[in-house]
Parts: C-alpha cells; sequence; structure tokens
C-alpha cells in the first residue's frame, strides 16, 4: 500500500529551487544587510547614539527623508499622468516619450547631477528665467530625486492600466457616470496598490541616492548636506563605524516606511476587492 500512496506537497524541485533562491538572497542581500549592524556593534553606544544624534546628521536626516517623500509624492501624481497618456493615447513621438521615460535608469547619476546643475543654477539655461533659486538649495535636491524616481512610478503603473478593461469604464459612462466619477470609482481603485508600489520604489530609490543630488544639493552643513554625503565622509575619515551607525538609522527607516507601505497595499487590496 505504501507504494501506492499518494504523494502530497508541493511541485518537485521545490526545495532546492528554495534553497538556492535563500542561499542567493542570504549573500546578496542578507549578509551585506547584517554587516552593517555587526560593523555598527563595534563602537561603544555612547559614540553611536553621539553619532546619530548630532545636529549635523539629524539635519540630514530630516533633508534625506523630507525631500524622498515630497520627490516621490510628485512623481505619483505625474507619473500617473505619464502613464495614463502613454497607454491610453496615440500621437506622433509617443514611443519615443516612453523610451525617454527610461532614460534615468541608463543614465549615470553624476552625469544627471552635471546636467541638472547646469540647467538650474543662477545663471544656467532655466535658472536665469526663474525668480526664485534651486541649484544648491533643498528644492534643488528635490527635483533630482524626481529625475531618479519617475520611471519607477511609470513602469509600475503602465502594466496595470493597460490590464483594466474598457469595457468597465463604458459601463460606467452608459449608468450615467461623468469622467471624474469613472475614475475616482472605476479606475484609480485598480491603479492606487501600484501607485504605492511605486511611491514605495521611488522614495527607496530617492534615500539612498548621491550622485545625481551631490552636485546640485551645494552641500552646505545644516542647510543641503544629504545624509548619504555624511555616510561619505565618515569613510574617508576611516571613521567606518559611525558611517554604518548613521546607515544603520537609515536602514531601519527604509524598513519602517516599506512596512507601512506593504500595510496600505494590502489594506487597499481588502478593500477594493
Amino acid at each position: 500500500m505504501g507504494l501506492f500512496k499518494k504523494r502530497t506537497g508541493v511541485l518537485p524541485g521545490f526545495g532546492l529551487s528554495l534553497g538556492f533562491t535563500m542561499t542567493y538572497i542570504s549573500i546578496l542581500v542578507i549578509l551585506p544587510l547584517s554587516m552593517i549592524f555587526i560593523n555598527s556593534a563595534t563602537a561603544p553606544w555612547e559614540k553611536i547614539w553621539q553619532t546619530i544624534s548630532e545636529p549635523r546628521v539629524v539635519a540630514s536626516y530630516k533633508l534625506s527623508i523630507g525631500a524622498s517623500l515630497m520627490a516621490a509624492a510628485i512623481n505619483v501624481i505625474f507619473g500617473v499622468l505619464i502613464a495614463w497618456v502613454l497607454v491610453r493615447y496615440r500621437f506622433p513621438g509617443r514611443r519615443i516619450i516612453d523610451g525617454l521615460v527610461d532614460l534615468p535608469f541608463a543614465l549615470p547619476t553624476a552625469i544627471a547631477g552635471i546636467a541638472l546643475t547646469t540647467l538650474y543654477t543662477p545663471n544656467g539655461w532655466v535658472g536665469q528665467f526663474l525668480s526664485f533659486k534651486v541649484a544648491f538649495t533643498s528644492l534643488g535636491i528635490t527635483v533630482a530625486l524626481m529625475f531618479i524616481g519617475l520611471p519607477f512610478v511609470v513602469r509600475t503603473v503602465q502594466p496595470v492600466l493597460q490590464n483594466v478593461d474598457k469595457e468597465v469604464e463604458e459601463a460606467s459612462a452608459s449608468l450615467g457616470a461623468n469622467r471624474l466619477q469613472t475614475f475616482v470609482k472605476v479606475v484609480f481603485p485598480e491603479l492606487l496598490p501600484a501607485a504605492l508600489t511605486g511611491f514605495a520604489l521611488a522614495f527607496a530609490r530617492s534615500l539612498g541616492e548621491y550622485g545625481s543630488v551631490v552636485f546640485i544639493a551645494g552641500n552646505m552643513p545644516m542647510k543641503t548636506e544629504i545624509t548619504p554625503l555624511l555616510i561619505m565622509t565618515k569613510l574617508e575619515q576611516y571613521d567606518y563605524a559611525g558611517a554604518t551607525a548613521i546607515a544603520a538609522v537609515m536602514l531601519v527607516f527604509s524598513f519602517f516606511m516599506l512596512l507601512v507601505i506593504n500595510l496600505l497595499q494590502w489594506w487597499t487590496n481588502r478593500k477594493f476587492i
């Protein structure tokens, strides 16, 4: 009877594939992240607290986190709009614009920072026509983070928008709903989880950005100095424990934000499905 006993369980090969997956993730993700906390623990707790609570460091936390949140929120609005235009309309040059969306992925961040600084300095091509200062301010940092974060929102929302059934929208219109009501009641619930995912990806990418920001920021202590720059400064001073302590704070905050966003995604899926 044992020979004919029906086998139950997962698909064949699951154990081997799971083993490879966990090994790969452990080597590339878990182990490096663990080293941040291990290196931080080599210094006395008093020194670690003094490093992460220094006014200059706290100011960099506020700037990096605030600018990243602002850039990600703006990218959600305009990213959804761009995705809508690319999916729903056909016009000359659409493929070119669609390809340009991915440019921040391929462009070295240092080149992007130099280009943005050239544009937005007071005597730059765009900055000379503005009545307010962009480069070397927190606004310039937000602009740079918007540049590098936009593709994450567009590419996350675009496939979802392509799969939205237009017949449902037509049915909504036939029942007397206007375009705004159709978007809010029919389209928006479908896009919300993808938009939250795009926000999370753009925020996480912005939080650790260095190359595109360091040029346009001006790097003035307590004003336009981002946290990744302080980490690089600590490394140049061979203060590895201090650098990893600051990095650990940003890592914990990133985990917290991703947890909150995942909970929001779960809540929206449960509410609208």
